[in-house]
């Protein structure tokens, strides 16, 4: 693939400055002398019609008068003016602009007007825009310092994208004082043009960057920002901070579900699934950065701690507790070592207490036979100065500890002035050191975060889970038919209709009219039965008195009807009243009053939600949230996620519960909301569940109407694996043989066949010689979510194990409009026509998503790729900027 298109904005070969000053304290003239304080590496123009010269460097009236090319303009003059720039920039040829100046959409109509404007004007000569209203950019590596900042960034390997430029500064402050380095900061402004989605695509590839921190506002583009930031957190770690966590739902809640789910709710669910850990406060930001860059491999929650103070030590158990993680058992085989090492009076348990008097070699002994133990995830290092304490020399150890193991080894060395020195040490070996024990602990449940969130984003289910499929024609015909009707809210017939379209139990329910419709239901469903309002405007039964249970002969259905409607006329005389929906008596002693749900978040879509039922579900407010899709390991987190899972097992005297039959409702609610974009809220409540199985005893779904859209998930922020897409083909010789979107698990099965490629075909592939793939690579190639790009591979059969014969991918370029594809076949597949078919597919998919062009490079001597770009209708052009390059490009 060729360069990315942000490099201009990021890596300048020249800046221009519009507004560039004298003028001590303008913003022109601290983004001009930051340029030049910083040593950006370019060429750098100030531009200002009111100066012949501006610090020493000759000043232009406009960008026309540069005779070189202008890559990057930073824009710090009055809005009215940015327009007008924008145009001359557009007629120069500049790539990237940084507009700092405020005025714009945050300052009422007017504003809004120009910002609109100015985004038009961009858009035509194809310039990306930073901002407006931001700080601006940094990429120390290269001395650019293209902000209003007071002072510059020391060169490191965090960026930093921030949607305060408050924050930015204050968090630059911070970090000249406490070393910390960055790559780059990114402060957006805005967003009206580049948001996050973009730049996290541009630091995945981005050598100098190693970990990824964001300040987070609010999201623009949910499906932008979902791909992007699950690709790069599968190669680099994020870290993020999102406020606004209390802020309340700005809509009335129809559903018992919308009631309970905000939207930090969703954002929680989004980020987790995305494989990203998220802090509360920018120093958590930070800590947790260094704690993950330091090479630590995350692997659990099982936390040991080692101390010389029994306080300290019970404090941080406390609170490791409180966050839900696990205090490590320690093994019998630790236990007999720290025996032989420790004295007599030691804790013999976890906390690990080595008593007051602990020098540099009890403390090597304790805490190397908890790195050791298999039954530990990771060790938190306590210590307290006494009389007997040498803090340096115990600091000393635990470094080279913890250049010896990849577990996670943290420190808290409490005090002041006689630990400081210990300080600068930990400091100095770049080992994350903190002042108390709970800043360590909350660092350790960040890291068990990143692994378990980890897990979550190698998870990519299908929009169908289970092979008996569902009927979907169905639950479409069920939906539309109430939106032919202009009605929002399906009936409780309907509604278990759509469930058992889906293949999930429900109570058999039939709805009576009348006083002695309602015997005969009763007396055909068999007593005793349970009797309910049957209304869409109704969505809480009973809080009107709509509900009434246990009914167990002729007299007290006929009495309960009367009861019901003459209870509810009074309550809402409003509500349209359908009759009385009538159902057997669930009598499950042993059940569990459950709730599945389904409600959209505005941002990111479709979310499920899983917890205790019953009457009371606001109230106790036991949720676990997911986005989907989801498959069997996500359905098991989002149950464990909630207290109620602890009453799933044996409880007092009842059984334990038929977990597979619960699994099995989630993932058909998964499967629901894939596939029927008409869905917006659902709430399944109570489901009862026992041994035997599970039962929706109740159902209210709320539909409405969306446009058409050729993608048939574009109502989903995270895109499902795309199953529809696998199809079967046969070379000549008869070898049968399955083209599939890739997977995750084809992680070894692209290295073995990048490995069995000749020199040649690598070469043609990569346009570099090439022996294997780097990691970072196989997991870009093979982890993908199916949106924004798509990889086809093509596999057969041998001996039981798949071999791959050839993949095509394209990615979808800025413009949302056109694709970059690459093909490669194995050598022996050369001549069959694979290549061939391989691209026909790709294209069809690409035309399917509304891409109009797709486009590539090819090397002018691959004689035979050039040919099948001539078979397949493309054009080739010689490449502009290196003649050893075709540009092949087709329409679709």
């Amino acid at each position: 693939m060729s360069q990315h298109h942000l490099k201009p904005l990021f890596e300048p070969k020249s800046v221009a400055i519009f507004g560039a000053s004298d003028k001590i304290d303008s913003v022109g003239q601290i983004v001009f002398q930051n340029m030049l304080q910083s040593g950006y590496h370019g060429s750098l123009y100030p531009i200002n019609p009111n100066h012949t010269e501006v610090q020493g460097y000759k000043a232009y009236a406009s960008i026309a008068q540069i005779a070189d090319s202008v890559e990057l303009a930073v824009i710090a003059t009055p809005p009215h003016t940015v327009p007008g720039i924008i145009e001359e920039c557009g007629k120069q040829h500049v790539k990237a602009a940084i507009i700092i100046t405020a005025g714009f959409g945050e300052a009422g109509d007017a504003g809004k007007a120009l910002e609109l404007e100015v985004l038009e004007i961009a858009q035509r000569h194809h310039i990306r825009l930073i901002g407006p209203n931001c700080l601006g950019v940094m990429r120390p590596d290269i001395g650019l310092n293209a902000t209003f900042n007071k002072g510059s960034a020391i060169a490191g390997n965090i960026a930093f994208i921030s949607q305060s430029g408050a924050l930015c500064t204050a968090i630059l402050d911070w970090a000249s004082a406490n070393d910390v380095g960055f790559s780059s900061v990114v402060s957006m402004g805005a967003s009206v043009d580049v948001d996050f989605g973009e730049i996290l695509d541009y630091l995945i590839s981005d050598t100098k960057t190693r970990s990824i921190l964001l300040y987070i506002e609010g999201i623009h583009n949910a499906r932008s920002f979902m791909s992007s930031i699950r690709a790069a957190a599968r190669i680099k770690p994020v870290i993020l901070v999102k406020v606004g966590r209390h802020a309340a739902a700005s809509k009335a809640a129809i559903s018992h579900t919308a009631s309970i789910v905000g939207s930090d709710d969703a954002f929680d669910a989004a980020v987790r699934r995305a494989g990203v850990v998220r802090v509360q406060t920018i120093t958590q930001l930070f800590s947790a950065a260094k704690a993950l860059s330091c090479g630590f491999d995350p692997t659990g929650n099982r936390l040991a701690i080692v101390t010389n103070g029994g306080g300290p030590g019970v404090m941080a158990t406390d609170y490791a507790i409180e966050l839900g993680l696990e205090m490590a058992n320690l093994s019998d085989v630790t236990i007999q070592t720290l025996n032989q090492v420790l004295p007599a009076t030691w804790s013999h348990g976890n906390p690990v207490d080595i008593i007051g008097d602990a020098q540099a070699d009890r403390y090597q002994h304790a805490v190397q036979a908890c790195l050791e133990d298999p039954n530990v995830d990771g060790v938190l290092t306590i210590l307290t100065p006494q009389a007997m304490t040498k803090p340096l020399e115990v600091a000393n150890v635990v470094i080279a500890l913890s250049n010896q193991y990849k577990k996670p080894l943290l420190t808290s060395w409490m005090g002041e002035a006689q630990v400081d020195e210990s300080r600068r040490a930990f400091n100095h070996a770049k080992k994350p050191s903190f002042r108390n024990p709970e800043s360590a602990v909350d660092v350790f449940s960040f890291l068990s975060a990143y692994h378990k969130n980890q897990r979550l984003l190698l998870q990519v289910p299908g929009p169908i889970s289970h092979h008996l499929a569902p009927d979907v024609e169905s639950g479409r015909m069920i939906i539309e038919g109430a939106l032919q009707e202009k009605r929002k809210i399906l009936g409780e017939m309907e509604s278990k209709a759509l469930l058992s379209a889906f293949h999930i139990p429900v109570a058999q329910t039939m709805v009576a009219r009348s006083p002695n419709e309602a015997l005969l239901i009763a007396q055909q469903l068999g007593f005793p039965v349970a009797m309910k309002i049957n209304s869409p405007d109704i969505t809480h039964k009973s809080d009107v008195g709509g509900v009434m249970l246990n009914l167990a002969n002729a007299p007290e259905v006929r009495a309960a009807y009367h009861e019901i409607i003459e209870r509810v006329k009074s309550i809402r005389p409003d509500a349209h009243i359908n009759g009385i929906s009538i159902q057997p008596m669930v009598v499950k002693p042993n059940g569990r009053e459950l709730m599945v749900g389904v409600t959209n978040d505005p941002v990111f879509g479709p979310i499920i939600t899983f917890g205790a039922g019953g009457t009371t579900v606001e109230i106790m407010a036991d949720r676990s949230v997911a986005l989907p899709p989801l498959n069997h390991f996500l359905v098991k987190d989002l149950i464990q996620g909630t207290h109620v899972a602890k009453m799933l097992g044996t409880f007092r005297n009842m059984p334990p519960v038929n977990i597979e039959a619960l699994e099995s409702v989630l993932l058909r609610v998964s499967e629901m909301v894939c596939e029927l974009p008409m869905l917006m809220e659902m709430d399944i409540n109570p489901l009862i569940l026992d041994e035997n199985g599970v039962l929706a005893a109740d159902a209210r779904i709320v539909v409405e109407v969306r446009p058409p859209s050729e993608d048939r998930y574009a109502h989903m922020a995270i895109y499902p694996y795309p199953t529809h897409l696998v199809s079967n083909w046969q070379l000549a010789d008869g070898t049968d043989v399955v083209i599939r979107p890739i997977r995750p698990e084809d992680v070894w099965l692209v290295q073995d066949f990048v490995k069995n490629l000749s020199e040649e075909a690598r070469y043609f592939r990569f346009m570099k010689s090439v022996e294997q793939l780097s990691e970072t690579l196989l997991v870009r190639f093979t982890q993908i979510d199916y949106s924004r790009e798509m990889a086809l591979i093509a596999v057969k059969d041998e001996q039981g194990q798949e071999i791959e014969l050839g993949v095509t991918r394209y990615a979808i370029n800025p413009d949302g409009e056109s694709c970059e594809f690459a093909l490669v076949v194995a050598d022996s597949m050369r001549g069959t026509g694979l290549g061939q078919k391989l691209m026909t597919a790709l294209m069809e998919i690409a035309r399917s998503k509304g891409l109009k062009r797709i486009e590539g490079e090819v090397l002018k001597n691959n004689a035979s790729m050039l040919k099948l770009m001539k078979r397949l209708g493309f054009t080739a052009v010689v490449n502009p900027d290196d003649s050893s390059i075709k540009n092949v490009y087709k329409a679709l």
